[in-house]
């Protein structure tokens, strides 16, 4: 497969005469797998994978043009043609067009003629004639595709006649080969086109007539070719009366067509140009177009119609435009736009906006056209609402001359409503409803005018940094004259007044230009740092509103406002002027900014709400003369009157009372204002927005939450859309049942025992219910029953009006509940900003429970929507803006005590949570304060703390350096997380995490260091905190910064505590019965491996022989006991850490080998039983495998160091002193050399350092020693008692010596191999 070796294939002639399959197929082995799957990726459903492996394809076949490849690509190719999944056979026909590109030397005529007898329609069965079908349409397809179809005339030919063979199989292919013979000829040359033309179109008009692709056929021969096509079918009149039914049909049955596709037909696009050619576009419009098809009821034939509006407005004149954009048309597209609203229904709005678009952005020349189609899509309403949205993005496209003279005809309508002008309908149910109300002028001019006064504020939204200042200008004057002021007289100075109402307007009308109003002053207000809302002059837009406003309270004779001022009020707004006046002083100044903004915004306010606004415009002037006057080193708590509140607290305040109001400009200026002024923050004015927050107090606090009118009108904008969306009732009957069975079962539910009790009384007094003793089987009569009825009635009704009240009660209170939660999201901006711009200010530390509180509440109801908002923006500046934040408060005063027991207070309040996530963020609000309290300096609680040490008998060491100067309590917050450490591991229900702890180890090591002896207590205590203690102890050890806080002493000894510890835990390996059992033995071999991983690290040295002794002791249990799940893991773990102290893992023997003798019996006795036949490879690897075992001339290696050493080595494997195999796990052992002394397990292993410092070098990994030995050693060598390991094989002294000293073998300096370690040991070695 993988050779490059090319197979010559067969000619296709000789594949089909010899049945050559074999013969390919060999020879398909032959070629290279990347070529092979460049066929693989050309099918996949990918595009990009598909186009890259077609360029790899032609890049591949370019340097073997006259290869086999190129053979068997084409055949590969063309096979694929005619493959049964349909999604690949247009990938291969693109793969062979672009062949057919890149190599022109291939004949078209050889391909086709490849193709036909590939799959050749007279010969093939009848199962595979979809797919031989679709391969020959495919093949015509990559030869028109190629671009090379057009140029060959006898492929060109062949390509015809095969198409129109294809175009009698309309049940399989349908109109696709018609369809392809259209393109075919549409890129064909004239004379071609000449000649080609009588073989493919009857010259019979009801042939043409018959379908949509005969008259697209009749129309291109219409405009290439027309002489030819008059010869051929002479002069026809495709428009006459006999011909337009025709048309129609032939249309409806491309719509059809069309169906899945959505796109307008190419034929109904080219008779709409013939028809414009030949003059004849209003009979084309009014009787095929309107009378025709619109009158069908098929929708795919309005869709029809509705892209044929679309597509024909660029090809239009101004005077047909006007034709069909007052048509039925038009209208009928209306009537779509309002019924279609249900989700699953096809909207045809989002295509018409294309369409629009396309034509203004393509007529930027000519704003009279564009006027003239924008006006008349606005003119298109129901019952005086127009069905255009009010933002629509098309008027982006507009030129300046088009956009004025439509911003014009919109003042022009609101002001004087030409009904009759507008295209309106009405819907089948507006029809069928009998109210008169909904019929009259005057509603449908109130629906037009809250329309237009909308559509101008979009328009500025989405044009203000393109539209031209004196237009927009134009604009809010209007917006705000018409909102808040009434014409007495009109005057040449002031525009507005001359522009009289034909329609008074009414008070719904001014509401809505009121918040239009508001709705633009936020679009021109809302980036205060930037010029874009400045005008030229350099005031923002609200300075010269206020100006305009202040402008028409001047001309009393001629204006007057809606809501006349009163003396106090108009003193309120001239004040109000003098301090706009005076705030230009310290126009440097940004706070003197946001003030201006603020209190022009109040002041256009005032004009809405004038008695709401007099006190609280007063207000903010009184505090922004106290911001800037007063001096900036002054004491922020000490106020000039004692019983006058600091400015601050009453900015707050107006603050406060301004987020309460449903704005979204409201809240964008208070941010503003409030992070100017969150500098000079009081205590008190911090509390103010505490007790918002504060779930406690804000419940019965009322008076923050402000109604206002805009409830109304969402109710009246819910009834519009109620009326607008009429046509969908229908739809609802199954859900409004649905509602009312729902209805009826909270009926019952809201039946009490009361009115129960109150039922049967009204049975018993009536004797509708007879008792168990009652003996009288008499009928009530008339009276009795109607007189039972009555009290029956009236006591329903009495129970339904208490339920009705409970229900109103019960929405009124969620109602209360949903804009209390609005609220304070609002007000968490306030927050959001203190702590971002101020962090470094004592009050932030307030902050923290109140969050906190919010927290907890919201996590334990956070089931709507709102919750989850203030939930997650909560949780937001809790998280990332105050315990992450960088800076924070370094001067404390006289806090530190106070935050010590707050510390305290949130690590007890983290260990009683009913989840971690609730624990989880009051153990980081007492991580910061401990940031906090370590970074803060204050003398105060430096000298407090030293007295405390000096006054108490704890014997604990003084703190020093840096830790000395700090305000943090050591021993205090020791004691405090000390005890959630101890809850945490003895508690089986902890709130508690280990990331909770880890999270504190690596900010705060210090504590580290005294919570450590705690986890190494509980290493072998009962079976969940062992398991607990193990993990953390695990991830503790491993830290950098734990690691600083120790010196090398200590840390040797807190890690021979910890491998003590953990030796005693593995004493009891293997024996596990239940999962926690099973976890403990686990999390202690984790710790094992950790342990030994930060020793070589470190380069420590331990004495590790009796954790090898209890590890070899436990392998036999380990290995015989209960296999449970996840023992396989226990067994990589014992075996990995076995590795490190030099044993290795015995192979696992297959199930059919026989048991290898025991360790007691001698090899030597035994003879090796012959195996059979192996490769010489296999022999190989065996033999160097086995050659730790045994000799080459059979006898076994020495396994302790009283047997001899083998006679029979050769010199270089003495040399190498090799590590024999572990057949049974017992640790390899070395034959030590004459000379040689083994260090006794009593012995604690040296360090390399302490080696090199010794008089006489000694031998590690094979470094040279003093031939000269004392004699003392040597005895003592001989006096070890041999210890047995699993009762197999003595453990020798060299394996106990490497035991020990296997942390310090593995070292990172000494992971090297062969002479590289024996050279690297000498240099050592030979250092001073």
């Amino acid at each position: 497969m993988g050779s490059r070796e090319l197979a010559k294939p067969l000619s296709p002639g000789e594949t089909t005469q010899t049945g050559a399959r074999p013969a390919d197929r060999h020879g398909l082995l032959k070629h290279s797998r990347e070529f092979l799957d460049f066929f693989w990726d050309i099918a996949k459903p990918e595009q990009e994978t598909r186009l890259a492996a077609t360029e790899k394809l032609l890049e591949y076949l370019r340097g073997r043009p006259k290869g086999s490849e190129m053979k068997y690509a084409l055949k590969r190719l063309i096979t694929g043609l005619g493959v049964s999944r349909e999604t690949a056979r247009p990938c291969y026909s693109l793969a062979l067009a672009q062949l057919l590109q890149s190599f022109e030397d291939l004949p078209l005529c050889s391909i086709l003629q490849q193709i036909q007898e590939k799959y050749d329609l007279h010969q093939v069965k009848k199962t595979m004639l979809r797919p031989a079908l679709f391969a020959n349409l495919f093949g015509v397809l990559a030869l028109f595709q190629s671009g090379r179809l057009v140029k060959d005339q006898e492929a060109l030919m062949k390509s015809v006649k095969l198409l129109q063979a294809l175009a009698q199989y309309q049940n399989h292919l349908q109109e696709q080969p018609q369809k392809a013979l259209v393109d075919i000829l549409s890129e064909v040359s004239v004379a071609t086109l000449q000649e080609i033309l009588p073989e493919v179109l009857k010259a019979d008009l009801n042939t043409i007539l018959s379908s949509p692709e005969q008259l697209e056929l009749f129309l291109l021969a219409q405009q290439k070719v027309p002489s030819k096509l008059k010869k051929l079918v002479g002069s026809v009149n495709l428009f006459s009366d006999e011909n337009v039914p025709r048309l129609v049909n032939v249309l409806k049955m491309a719509a059809s067509f069309v169906k899945k596709d959505r796109k307008l037909p190419a034929m109904a696009l080219d008779l709409l140009r013939l028809a414009l050619k030949e003059d004849k576009f209003p009979r084309f419009w009014k009787e095929v177009v309107e009378q025709g098809l619109l009158k069908m009821q098929f929708w795919p034939a309005s869709y029809l119609c509705f892209r044929l509006l679309g597509a024909a407005l660029p090809l239009l004149t101004k005077e047909q435009l006007q034709l069909v954009l007052r048509g039925d048309v038009i209208r009928h597209y209306g009537e779509h736009v309002c019924t279609a609203k249900l989700p699953k229904q096809f909207k045809f709005a989002p295509e018409m906006e294309d369409y629009v678009g396309t034509f203004l952005e393509g007529c930027q020349d000519d704003p009279e056209r564009q006027l003239a189609v924008l006006v008349a899509f606005s003119s298109v309403t129901n019952q005086g609402l127009p069905v255009t949205p009010t933002f629509w993005r098309v008027v982006r496209f507009l030129s300046p001359p088009a956009l004025q003279g439509y911003v014009a005809w919109l003042r022009d309508m609101f002001l004087q409503p030409d009904l009759d002008s507008l295209v309106d309908f009405s819907t089948n149910n507006q029809k069928k409803a009998q109210d008169a109300s909904l019929h009259v002028p005057e509603r449908a001019v109130f629906r037009l005018r809250k329309w237009i006064i909308f559509r101008l504020v979009s328009i500025v939204d989405s044009l203000h940094l393109e539209m031209e200042e004196a237009l927009t200008a134009q604009v809010a004057r209007f917006c705000l004259f018409h909102a808040f002021f009434v014409t007495k007289k009109p005057t040449s100075q002031i525009p507005e007044t001359k522009q009289l109402f034909s329609f008074p307007l009414e008070s719904q009308a001014r509401e809505a230009a009121s918040s239009a109003f508001f709705s633009l002053l936020q679009t021109l207000s809302m980036q205060l740092k930037q010029a874009t809302d400045q005008t030229r002059g350099g005031q923002p837009w609200t300075y010269h509103l206020v100006q305009f406003a202040d402008l028409l309270l001047n001309h009393s004779h001629n204006v007057t406002p809606v809501t006349p001022f009163s003396a106090q009020q108009r003193q309120a707004w001239d004040r109000m002027l003098q301090t706009l006046k005076e705030l230009e002083a310290h126009s440097s100044e940004a706070r003197a900014a946001a003030f201006r903004h603020l209190l022009l915004l109040v002041g256009i306010h005032l004009l809405k709400s004038p008695a709401e606004s007099c006190d609280l415009l007063g207000d903010i002037q009184t505090c922004i003369r106290k911001s800037l006057g007063e001096k900036p080193r002054r004491s922020r708590t000490k106020a000039i009157d004692p019983q006058e509140p600091p400015w601050v607290e009453v900015l707050v305040e107006i603050l406060l009372a301004l987020l309460a109001q449903p704005s979204h400009l409201m809240r964008q200026v208070a941010r503003s204002v409030f992070g100017h002024i969150c500098s000079q923050l009081t205590p008190r004015a911090l509390q103010l927005i505490v007790d918002v927050l504060n779930p406690e107090t804000s419940e019965d606090e009322d008076h923050v939450v402000v109604m206002d009118d805009s409830d109304d009108r969402r109710l009246k904008g819910a009834e519009d859309k109620s009326e607008d969306g009429e046509e969908n009732r229908s739809s609802e009957s199954e859900e409004e049942s649905e509602g009312e069975e729902s209805e009826e079962e909270e009926r019952d539910g809201d039946v009490d025992q009361g009115f129960r009790e109150q039922l049967m009384t009204v049975l018993q007094a009536g004797k509708a219910l007879g008792g168990e003793d009652s003996e009288d089987e008499e009928e009530l009569g008339d009276e009795a029953m109607m007189a039972l009825d009555q009290s029956l009635a009236s006591l329903f009704a009495e129970q339904k009006l208490r339920v009705q009240a409970r229900r109103d009660e019960k929405n009124k209170l969620q109602k209360e509940k949903a804009l209390r939660r609005d609220f304070q999201i609002r007000v968490l901006d306030l927050v959001e900003v203190l702590v971002t711009k101020q962090p470094e200010n004592a009050l932030v530390l307030e902050l923290l429970e109140p969050l906190l509180s919010i927290i907890r509440r919201s996590l334990r109801s956070s089931s709507s929507k709102q919750e989850q908002d203030l939930l997650h923006k909560t949780a937001r500046i809790f998280t990332h803006h105050l315990c992450r934040a960088r800076r924070y408060c370094h001067d404390l005063g006289e806090r530190a005590e106070a935050l010590h027991a707050q510390v305290e207070r949130l690590v007890q309040q983290a260990g009683r949570q009913p989840d971690s996530a609730t624990a989880l963020y009051h153990f980081n609000a007492s991580l910061y304060l401990l940031r906090v309290l370590k970074g803060s300096t204050a003398e105060g609680c430096v000298r407090e703390t030293q007295e405390k040490q000096k006054a108490s008998t704890d014997p604990s060491p003084v703190p020093t350096g840096p830790q000395a100067a700090s305000c943090l309590d050591l021993n205090l917050v020791t004691q405090v997380y000390s005890s959630a450490l101890s809850s945490f591991l003895t508690k089986r229900n902890s709130p508690l995490t280990v990331p909770m702890f880890l999270s504190l180890f690596s900010r705060h090591p210090v504590l580290c260091k005294s919570l450590l002896p705690i986890l190494v207590q509980h290493v072998t205590g009962p079976v969940r905190p062992r398991h607990q203690a193990c993990l953390l102890l695990q991830k503790t050890l491993s830290m950098r910064e734990v690691r600083s806080c120790f010196e090398d002493p200590e840390w040797k000894q807190l890690m021979g505590q910890v491998l003590a510890k953990v030796t005693e835990n593995l004493r009891v390996l293997g024996e596990a019965q239940t999962k926690a059992e099973h976890q403990q033995a686990l999390s202690s071999l984790e710790l094992l491996n950790a342990l030994f991983r930060t020793c070589k690290q470190e380069k420590l040295t331990l004495d590790l022989t009796a954790l090898l002794g209890v590890l070899q002791g436990q392998q036999q249990s380990l290995q015989q006991g209960p296999h449970s799940t996840g023992s396989s893991r226990l067994h990589d773990l014992y075996w990995q850490a076995m590795k490190t102290l030099g044993v290795q893992r015995p192979k696992l023997e297959k199930k059919g080998a026989k048991e290898v003798p025991s360790a007691t019996q001698s090899p030597i006795s035994k003879k090796r039983k012959k195996k059979g036949f192996l490769p010489e490879t296999k022999k190989r690897k065996k033999r160097k495998s086995e050659d730790g075992m045994l000799a080459e001339d059979g006898t076994p290696a020495a396994t302790g160091g009283s047997q001899p050493p083998s006679m029979g080595r050769k010199r270089r494997n003495r040399t190498k002193a090799k590590v024999p195999a572990q057949a049974n796990g017992t640790p390899a052992t070395k034959s030590p050399a004459p000379g040689t002394p083994t260090l006794s397990p009593s012995t604690p292993a040296k360090s390399p350092e302490l080696q090199r410092k010794s008089q006489k070098p000694s031998q590690v990994n094979g470094a040279p020693r003093s031939p000269v030995e004392p004699a003392g050693q040597k005895q003592h060598q001989k006096a070890l008692p041999k210890k047995g390991v699993l009762g197999k094989s003595p453990l020798s002294a060299p394996a106990r010596r490497k035991a020990r000293l296997s942390l310090v073998i593995r070292s990172p300096s000494l992971l090297q191999s062969g002479a590289k370690k024996k050279k690297a040991q000498l240099r050592k070695a030979g250092k001073p």
